[in-house]
């Protein structure tokens, strides 16, 4: 039986409704190098979903995090093991999002900003990004047949 993996990801909204988009290091060994997406965790064994994104928040962009609702969820294989995943709401409570922090210990976002074009989201969705699929499939995009150059 292959492992399985929980993640959860998080959609932070700004109050000016633009949703906080962060890019991926160019890593040639990662499927979604240098695209566009959100900040996601793996969980460690018995994490919670709340502590998860209380995790990627601090470690990954320098804030405290509040979770809300969830927006969707999917189970993939991919390949070696299985992930489900879980997209929240999120908001920030404390700090403005910086990337990439200074935390080597785990894999830093070259970049972050906020958007409110969710078609940069595309390309990740299209390679696989089930974050961006969850988000795009609940504003009633169809990022399959939508034309993007990868």
């Amino acid at each position: 039986m292959k492992p399985f993996k929980e993640a959860v990801s998080l959609v932070i909204v700004s109050s000016d409704n633009k949703f906080l988009a962060v890019k991926r290091p160019d890593n040639p060994s990662d499927d979604l190098a240098g695209v566009w997406g959100f900040p996601a965790v793996t969980l460690n064994e018995g994490e919670s979903h709340d502590d998860g994104a209380a995790r990627v928040g601090r470690q990954k962009l320098g804030v405290d995090i509040m979770l809300g609702e969830k927006i969707g969820e999917s189970t993939h294989d991919r390949g070696t093991y299985t992930l489900h995943l879980t997209d929240y709401r999120a908001e920030i409570v404390d700090g403005e999002p910086v990337a990439p922090q200074d935390d080597t210990s785990v894999t830093q976002y070259s970049e972050c900003k906020y958007s409110d074009d969710p078609i940069i989201l595309i390309p990740a969705a299209k390679r696989g990004s089930q974050c961006t699929q969850l988000f795009l499939e609940s504003l009633g995009i169809d990022w399959e047949s939508h034309a993007v150059t990868l």
